[in-house]
């Protein structure tokens, strides 16, 4: 598969996290070598954030290579149900519900109506709303508790890995020390020269919860590598929401495969 199909997947998924802008917090703490796997994860799992919709305005910058690109965008969630994002003047449309991938640009008249599928293949597991949803939540990709995990030795970080590693990618989780939110999660297909690293630069608190505030994701492939940063301000938690969407007639279908 070619950068610019993975370019095109990983836009897709450039949609969803909950928060609320109030203040910005960094960990301090020192690792504490005494702390095994099972508590590091005992302590990641009691920050797991809880709401219903979130409206926002997010920031994001996109490059691949010599090119760059950036916008604002309007975002609005439904927890767990649909994720939406709207650009300036409605001019391209996503929406990311439990079993579809919808998105559609005026600038082209071109649209892409999809499911997980393209994204499983990529990845090497089974990927599906939660999991998207995870990545933008600074929560990880896979439940931590289905599987066996290790700490191994980092200066800033609680690193997690599976016992036992994969057959056709390799996982690690980075765990802030202070607040035991992620500070990176990467998923690594050596055989296929493939990474998808998700790092949390900061986060906020949003009435006594941490959500991310800056996200970075880097996707290589072979040679190439995208870059995308998140920057997300004015959030608002828990108000009415509604998902508009309708992919105009005449507009060609995107071809991802």
């Amino acid at each position: 598969m070619r950068l610019y199909k993975l370019s095109a997947l990983v836009l897709l998924l450039v949609l969803s996290v909950s928060c609320r802008s109030t203040k910005t917090l960094t960990g301090t703490a020192e690792i504490d070598k005494n702390m095994s796997a099972k508590q590091i994860i005992r302590e990641n799992a009691k920050q797991e954030v809880r709401f219903k919709t979130l409206q926002a305005k997010v920031r994001i910058d996109y490059t691949e290579g010599d090119n760059s690109n950036g916008t604002t965008v309007n975002l609005r969630m439904e927890k767990d149900k649909v994720i939406w994002m709207s650009a300036p003047l409605g001019v391209a449309r996503v929406m990311i519900t439990q079993d579809s991938v919808r998105f559609y640009d005026k600038l082209n008249n071109q649209y892409f109506d999809g499911d997980f599928s393209l994204l499983t293949r990529l990845l090497g597991t089974d990927i599906d709303f939660e999991k998207v949803q995870n990545i933008f939540l600074g929560e990880p990709i896979f439940n931590l508790k289905n599987d066996t995990y290790v700490s191994v030795p980092n200066d800033s970080s609680y690193v997690l890995q599976p016992k036992e590693q994969r057959a056709l990618f390799e996982l690690f989780f980075l765990v802030n020390p202070g607040f035991f939110k992620l500070d990176s999660q990467q998923l690594y297909q050596p055989n296929e020269k493939r990474m998808l690293q998700i790092d949390y630069k900061t986060y906020q608190t949003v009435s006594k919860q941490i959500f991310p505030e800056n996200i970075r994701i880097i996707a290589v492939e072979k040679n190439d590598e995208i870059i995308i940063d998140l920057d997300f301000k004015a959030i608002s938690l828990n108000g009415e929401v509604r998902f508009p969407f309708n992919i105009p007639s005449g507009y060609k279908e995107i071809e991802l495969e």
